[in-house]
């Protein structure tokens, strides 16, 4: 007969556990305790509190910080998962030391936390890196991230789609109400269902009324109207690797030597055409706070394509900063990568060869007579110039030529001639005559065409895109749980402080 060693629940135990030898060094949590505990000033949280006499006293800004940050590198965003964390999890109850905030405490702090606080937790953590050996100030890398809002794209778009969105609901509410009617007419019980969908559709529909009185229609930066979104006005449709999301643009400054992030700012645009300014503005604060405020000017910046704007290019020669920015085509001028296609996808072998048979006509098929000043294009029709030369952006002289409307509209070659023949438009072609002055955009093409110049932006990639596999993929910290810009940008220097963080544990001093 088989024989089972007996258990009994209602037995009870007496287990000795140590808090601090959970911290064991060498791991995260430990690096985490003792640069808080030992290493950073948070004296700036006493103000929130006038309980000196009298109240109940407070959770340590201490506790919560080692809380909410060991939680974020374990994938913890929402204040409730780490409520639970301190009550079930043996590293997060030696952090607390066995106390147990609540989910709102918690929330309260990262969202209250502000810009001025958060930017001098960042600038002191920054300062042990400096102090550890961490950072090399001879390359820093920018890029941005696109992180997930805590809002959803289906309640964007302009004021005139948002006002037909709430006449829709409207007429949503009209029609369930008379199919209510109906019901009663009938003597039918109303279901439990309908009377609940009526009840949703009103309550969306007011939310869309109540903020289009609220808010006026979102600017963008060239003048024109960009989607505004009902539940978080400052988030942005923008594209990322999964598609649209609705979110901001979380940039990063990173210096090369072991991927310390140096600055780290959110933005509710997806484009990275205008944020180099404010970029190179809070790296050069959180610098001097570390005693590093001249590493900028000695140092080499690189970004990739989307940062090439004059914008950018003239905020980082006011910044007297040594930038490597190419254009989306310095690709294409690179030796190196002149046999790149047939390392191509078939997929994309097979979009090109389609291309290439169905060639539209390019300038360099239309002749230019002398002598009536006029190009003949394929079809040998006339195209008047519509104008003197002028100069463009990138500094060339550019000559504007235009085809009569009646000349496009029965040419046997339209379908190969423009782009959109059923449009009705006439062909226009623009002449370049070489470069006349030399721009920010022209220098920086030069610059980036040199074998220094190739050598020195190879190490962008190496530089900061581990910094968002390791922020984004490896830490789980890859959407926001907060709303509006100035919170996000909190939890967003958080999840960096978090990377910095580890980086310090691997290469400081303090562990080896």
């Amino acid at each position: 007969m088989a024989r089972y060693k007996t258990y009994d629940y209602a037995q009870t135990m007496l287990v000795a556990v140590s808090l601090a030898e959970q911290l064991e060094p060498g791991t995260l949590e430990h690096t985490i305790h003792y640069v808080v505990e030992n290493r950073l000033d948070l004296s700036g949280f006493d103000g929130e509190r006038s309980n000196d006499e009298t109240g109940r006293p407070g959770y340590d800004p201490r506790v919560l910080l080692k809380v909410v940050l060991l939680g974020y590198a374990r994938g913890l965003l929402s204040s409730r998962r780490l409520e639970a964390a301190c009550k079930q999890n043996i590293l997060f109850m030696a952090l607390s030391c066995g106390q147990r905030p609540d989910h709102s405490t918690i929330a309260e702090f990262v969202s209250g936390m502000g810009e001025e606080r958060i930017s001098s937790l960042f600038s002191q953590v920054l300062l042990v890196c400096e102090e550890e050996g961490l950072l090399g100030g001879t390359h820093f890398a920018i890029d941005g991230y696109k992180l997930s809002s805590n809002a959803a794209k289906e309640w964007s778009g302009t004021h005139a789609d948002l006002r037909r969105k709430h006449e829709k609901l409207r007429e949503l509410v009209r029609e369930s109400v008379r199919e209510h009617r109906g019901n009663d007419r009938k003597k039918a019980v109303p279901s439990q269902r309908s009377n609940e969908r009526i009840k949703r559709l009103e309550q969306k529909a007011s939310r869309i009324e109540r903020f289009l009185a609220e808010n006026t229609p979102r600017v963008g930066r060239r003048g024109k109207e960009v989607q505004s979104n009902v539940t978080d006005n400052e988030s942005a449709k923008m594209k990322s690797s999964h598609g649209i999301i609705q979110g901001y643009n979380a940039n990063a400054m990173v210096d090369a030597k072991h991927q310390v992030i140096v600055h780290a700012q959110a933005f509710g645009e997806g484009d990275d055409a205008a944020v180099a300014q404010p970029m190179l503005d809070g790296a050069r604060k959180h610098l001097k706070a570390a005693g590093c405020g001249a590493a900028l000017k000695r140092a080499a910046v690189s970004a990739d394509t989307g940062y090439f704007s004059n914008r950018n290019l003239e905020a980082f020669e006011a910044a007297k900063v040594d930038a490597y920015v190419p254009d989306p085509k310095f690709r294409q001028r690179d030796p190196r990568f002149a046999r790149a296609r047939r390392h191509r996808r078939p997929t994309d072998r097979r979009k090109q060869q389609y291309q290439s048979k169905r060639r539209w006509f390019g300038p360099a098929d239309f002749k230019y007579d002398p002598s009536t000043q006029r190009l003949i294009c394929p079809a040998g029709k006339q195209l008047y110039g519509t104008g003197g030369e002028v100069s463009n952006a990138q500094g060339y002289l550019v000559s504007h030529y235009k085809a009569a409307k009646g000349a496009c509209m029965q040419c046997p070659l339209r379908q190969r001639c423009l782009r959109n023949p059923e449009a009705g438009n006439p062909r226009q072609v623009r002449v370049f005559h070489g470069r006349v002055t030399e721009t920010l955009t022209s220098r920086m093409k030069e610059k980036i065409d040199t074998p220094e110049g190739r050598a020195i932006y190879s190490r962008r990639l190496g530089t900061v895109e581990p910094v968002f596999a390791n922020i984004g993929a490896q830490k789980g910290m890859n959407r926001s749980t907060l709303r509006d810009t100035r919170k996000v940008n909190v939890q967003w220097r958080l999840y960096c402080l978090v990377h910095n963080l580890e980086k310090i544990g691997h290469y400081g001093a303090m562990n080896n």
